[in-house]
């Protein structure tokens, strides 16, 4: 359910490509990204902490940061991350990062998790509880020559991204096999949709 026109989404994130999504809903989508620090402050993944909790966490984490400067409106806030066999594949320190994540990811399948936070409007007293919740996609990479490898790190397309390639760019051949693509691009819209119906029913 698509939030009233006359109240904005704030949108805590660096990612072009989660703006576009949040606006192509027809949203009225403010950008207010989160410092860098916001991720870097959160503790570490533990030994037991499963994904889906620690993405949930840095979502968190996202929006308390956008929050705390001042901004009023309904906050918005999405971490996304891959993992294979259990090894999650964050975004890439260089190229050799970069071509290690690409080579795990070869011939094998692996998932992506997004963790949403939705908090709004955080104003002192009257805040609420920030609504969250995770989404699950699983995606499929083919076997990759190295030649093929070498010459996408050339591109420098990897930069930035979660696994050092993108879904939506269609450098890197990957094919979903189950769960939401918009969760692969970086914004599980199914799960955002539901949880903005949440909070406007909260809100009644």
């Amino acid at each position: 359910m698509p939030p009233d026109s006359r109240r904005r989404i704030v949108l805590a994130s660096r990612s072009p490509q989660r703006a576009e999504l949040a606006r192509a809903e027809g949203w009225d989508v403010v950008v207010v990204p989160p410092p860098e620090s916001a991720e870097e402050s959160a503790p570490p993944r533990s030994r037991v902490e499963s994904l889906e909790a620690y993405v949930v966490r840095l979502a968190v984490a996202k929006a308390l940061a956008v929050a705390a400067t001042g901004v009023g409106g309904l906050l918005l806030a999405c971490d996304t991350l891959s993992e294979v066999d259990g090894l999650p594949l964050g975004k890439p320190k260089d190229r050799n990062d970069a071509r290690r994540m690409l080579e795990a990811l070869s011939g094998r399948g692996h998932r992506v998790v997004s963790g949403v936070c939705l908090w709004g409007p955080p104003d002192g007293e009257t805040a609420g509880q920030p609504l969250t919740g995770h989404e699950e996609s699983t995606l499929w990479m083919p076997q990759l020559e190295r030649a093929f490898i070498e010459g996408y790190l050339d591109t420098g397309l990897w930069r930035g991204k979660a696994g050092a390639c993108g879904f939506q760019d269609g450098h890197v051949p990957l094919q979903l096999v189950a769960g939401s693509q918009s969760n692969v691009v970086g914004l599980p819209l199914e799960l955002v949709r539901r949880m903005l119906a949440l909070s406007e029913t909260e809100a009644t």
